[in-house]
């Protein structure tokens, strides 16, 4: 009898052992983000949105019932988007510092997610706008053949991603390389018109502070302006990023020039006020003669001007980019 319940026992526990794992019919979704913007997460679709509470130290878990597909996920301003299926349990971790290089997906289903974090910052980095703006036209137009097919052969070898993403990231590699011509081609004829040292458009504006401001009243200094609207999500996502460079060139050769475009000027005051927004913040009061000289098609747009009012870059490095600290050093400002 004893040797029967041993048999009846190993059977049990075989039998447990290669039962099949059934799929859970939702996503585990949790992680810590440091120094997060907001005490709680959004992840949204066009048809789905759910709110996922952050606790003080920047944790977070929740389930998620999806339909299987990309998701955006918000952290205060900041957001990125991420593949969500149901069965998946990712992790993903970040300092909201530095949101989008630093974020990291692991867990169950993560490679889906980390494919288009990873492939968003290829684009990023083979489509320089620096690099290719300095280019001639036959230069230009091999280069953009190059990066096509280097896309492309990226691409094809993600053979763990999901099928329907690669397929669709392959579609839309003309759009983007479409798109990055004709902005290339604007640029360039932006630097065309404003040569190195060329005199800058002057401006007059009205002062949050009070009063007016204009170009003149700047002489002796650098100018960095950022031309922006409340209602500009990219413009907003610039603010921390600017307010850190005012904080560490406070006192130095340079003045920073926030202009905005609102044609509510309310809500302009009203968020200088609430954010408690540096530099010197104006108010175009509809007066567009400066934004058009610079042929200003989209916000934000940053500008950098030397001393006596002429053009160092009329389309400066945003706040966020590394590169504008490089330019700060080599003008020893």
């Amino acid at each position: 009898m004893k040797k029967l319940l041993l048999l009846v026992a190993v059977f049990a526990i075989f039998s447990c052992k290669n039962e099949p794992e059934v799929p859970k019919d939702y996503v585990t979704f949790s992680g810590k983000i440091e120094n997060k913007n907001s005490d709680s997460l959004i992840v949204r679709t066009r048809t789905f949105s759910k709110t996922i509470k952050v606790n003080d130290d920047g944790t977070f878990k929740d389930t998620l019932k999806v339909v299987a597909g990309v998701h955006n996920v918000h952290d205060g301003n900041e957001g990125l988007s991420m593949y969500l299926k149901n069965d998946f349990d990712i992790n993903l971790t970040a300092d909201a510092e530095n949101f989008y290089e630093t974020v990291k997906f692991t867990g169950k289903g993560s490679v889906h997610s980390n494919f288009l974090i990873e492939s968003r910052r290829k684009s990023e980095e083979i489509l320089d706008i620096d690099k290719l703006s300095s280019l001639d036209s036959l230069g230009f137009e091999k280069r953009m053949v190059e990066i096509k097919d280097e896309l492309t052969t990226y691409l094809n070898s993600q053979k763990e991603v999901d099928s329907t993403l690669i397929s669709n990231s392959l579609k839309d590699i003309d759009p983007m390389i479409n798109y990055f011509k004709g902005y290339i081609g604007e640029i360039s004829a932006i630097k065309r018109k404003f040569p190195k040292g060329t005199p800058s458009p002057t401006f007059n504006y009205d002062n949050h502070k009070g009063g007016k401001t204009s170009l003149a009243d700047l002489k002796g200094k650098y100018v960095y302006i950022d031309m922006w609207a409340t209602w500009c999500g990219p413009c907003i996502k610039e603010i921390p990023s600017l307010k850190k460079i005012e904080t560490s060139y406070h006192g130095k050769k340079i003045a920073f020039v926030s202009i905005s475009v609102d044609q509510n000027k309310d809500a302009w005051q009203k968020m200088v006020a609430d954010k408690s927004l540096g530099g010197i913040q104006l108010h175009f009061g509809g007066d567009q003669t400066f934004a058009n000289e610079y042929m200003v098609s989209g916000i934000p747009r940053f500008i950098l001007l030397d001393p006596n009012g002429g053009v160092v870059n009329p389309d400066a490095p945003r706040p966020s980019d590394p590169k504008l600290i490089k330019i700060f050093n080599d003008l020893k400002i």
